[in-house]
């Protein structure tokens, strides 16, 4: 079930989304206890991007009550992605769009972490990096450029030819040393890799792509899949058996959740 503001949705609350894709949203993923890690950020990440996007405070105690209504009856463990939109929302007067709704939808979760991932560089820069927006045609079509040509997503690099993130999640390497960089670049703050650097130490140090290809390992982040290791940068092979990745790995796993 899809609900917005607590109530089932209708066709008619979704088509404003649809025709002009004006929202922002967060995936969380709850654990067979029913906890979230990293719940705080997620909710921080609501409110910043509400404030970017439409200017206006959120209440998260509403979000939460929405999310745990949501979830009864589910199979645990399960993905919930809260989406903030404002039904009125035209494509002539975006400006008037000042009342934002929350929308929660659930899938089922796979298990942690999922197969190692081949990914394909493609020149792409996400616009406005800082906010997890439902502007995802870029992305996807990226995304869908790499799996044509038989990869499993794709890698993000910017005109610098530096580096950024991949078609949804973070990306982060294992240098010479087993030290773990992630990008210094315009990216989403991903609140997996928030995690992954409150508990893990770590540097930020730009990447350009032949230096992606030259680490030790790499990763990609995010709260549906974890941490799961790149087996491939375009046709450069990658470990993914690397000790900073089981690592990270059974760090993350060891991270509490937080309840509703």
């Amino acid at each position: 079930m899809v609900t917005l503001d607590g109530n089932p949705v209708s066709a008619g609350d979704l088509l404003p989304l649809a025709l002009t894709n004006v929202g922002h949203f967060t995936s969380m993923r709850t654990e067979a206890d029913g906890c979230i890690r990293g719940l705080a950020l997620h909710m921080d990440r609501l409110m910043r991007d509400s404030k970017i996007v439409w200017g206006v405070d959120l209440d998260t105690g509403r979000v939460r009550e929405y999310v745990r209504q949501s979830l009864e009856g589910q199979d645990l463990p399960c993905v919930v992605r809260v989406t903030v939109y404002d039904p009125k929302v035209e494509m002539g007067r975006p400006v008037d769009a000042e009342e934002p709704h929350i929308m929660v939808s659930v899938r089922g979760a796979g298990a942690l972490p999922p197969e190692p991932l081949r990914a394909m560089s493609v020149a792409y820069e996400r616009d406005l990096p800082q906010v997890k927006h439902c502007g995802l045609f870029g992305a996807l079509h990226a995304r869908r450029t790499a799996q044509l040509a038989g990869f499993g997503d794709a890698l993000f690099v910017g005109r610098d030819g530096l580096v950024s993130e991949g078609g949804t999640w973070n990306v982060g390497f294992v240098d010479r040393e087993g030290g773990v960089v992630w990008p210094q670049a315009p990216v989403l703050p991903g609140v997996t890799m928030a995690l992954l650097q409150r508990h893990a130490e770590h540097r930020t140090a730009t990447v350009s792509l032949d230096q992606a290809k030259d680490m030790d390992a790499a990763f990609a982040t995010n709260t549906s899949i974890g941490v799961r290791p790149l087996s491939a940068i375009d046709d450069t092979p990658l470990p993914v058996d690397h000790p900073t990745l089981r690592k990270l790995q059974q760090m993350y796993l060891t991270i509490a959740g937080e309840s509703l």
